[in-house]
């Protein structure tokens, strides 16, 4: 990936499960002048319920996955588990670029800060806040898609992803969804438009 070319921009949003990045992401996907694609993830997991290949993930063996690293294919990328990865393909990142369009990423607080070193004029790194663990805690279990468990671990990332805020060029707290949309819509065009 080349730097001299005229590319588009990179808009990387992070956050901890459950602060709102995604619902964030999707309605800056549907604003026309924005100009967006969304940057499909790679994963070494398995599909889960109706997921699709080559729209929600990028679905690939284990195997796959640790030859394209050593093969520098990745972005970014990182084994949250053993042998379940995830990360960012050169090739997609190029592939909307060769669109004309900017890309937008929803991703992990680590694969977001490896975008922006890599990247630092191209990227805005923007960190989406909750109002709190508690408010966190209520959201995720809102959604009753995970075990007490698996909401109690993900709580306990958060405050270490909360850590990692003021490495972003910007945060959004998320503590009404409109004002963060809209907040996130001017902060994303003034960039773009820069």
């Amino acid at each position: 990936m080349t730097k001299e070319k005229k590319q588009g921009k990179l808009i990387v949003f992070s956050a901890p499960s459950g602060s709102g990045k995604t619902t964030i992401v999707r309605h800056l996907l549907g604003i026309e002048d924005l100009n967006l694609e969304f940057s499909i993830s790679a994963t070494s997991r398995d599909k889960r319920g109706t997921e699709v290949n080559g729209k929600d993930y990028y679905f690939m063996s284990a195997k796959d996955f640790k030859n394209k690293i050593k093969n520098d294919e990745f972005l970014e990328w990182e084994e949250v588990y053993r042998d379940n990865f995830y990360g960012t393909l050169k090739a997609e990142v190029e592939r909307i670029w060769a669109l004309g369009k900017n890309v937008i990423f929803d991703i992990d607080v680590s694969g977001g800060l490896r975008i922006k070193r890599k990247f630092p004029e191209e990227t805005l790194a923007i960190f989406v806040k909750p109002p709190s663990i508690d408010e966190l805690k209520i959201r995720l279990k809102k959604r009753k898609t995970e075990s007490d468990d698996k909401i109690n671990m993900r709580v306990a990332k958060a405050s270490a992803e909360l850590a990692t805020a003021p490495l972003f060029d910007t945060i959004i707290v998320n503590d009404n969804l409109d004002k963060a949309l809209l907040e996130a819509k001017n902060i994303v065009s003034k960039f773009i438009n820069s």
